[in-house]
């Protein structure tokens, strides 16, 4: 009994509950002027109406510091990572924060915090 609700569980409460584009990892590096951020995401992409389609740096105050748009689904490779070179990081910013988009269900409420060093490292 036990088993077959928690399958009935997962099989009907597992989709909606994961619908969320999810970032998963952050690695952060400064090769030059600006600042390279090699995000991972996961997101039940399930084609073309419903994949995660962006991602977003943001300082403290919400202000977008870079933008990554993914032009397509990607159903059979999850998670997934996408770089983003030159974004431009003010004087004495030590924090960001990323979150990412879907088609479907819009910009992500579950933000990662990145630490930024003055060596030109980070992540979360």
């Amino acid at each position: 009994m036990i088993r077959a609700l928690t399958l009935a569980l997962l099989l009907f409460a597992g989709p909606a509950l994961a619908a969320d584009a999810v970032i998963t990892d952050v690695k952060v590096s400064k090769p030059d002027m600006g600042w390279r951020f090699k995000v991972t995401v996961h997101h039940p992409d399930a084609g073309w109406d419903h994949y995660a389609d962006a991602w977003e740096v943001l300082d403290l105050d919400g202000k977008r510091l870079g933008y990554r748009k993914l032009h397509h689904p990607h159903v059979h490779e999850q998670p997934f990572t996408r770089s983003l070179r030159g974004v431009m990081i003010p004087d004495g910013t030590r924090v960001v924060m990323i979150r990412a988009h879907c088609t479907k269900d819009g910009w992500s409420d579950k933000m990662v915090r990145v630490d930024l060093s003055p060596s030109g490292r980070g992540g979360y």
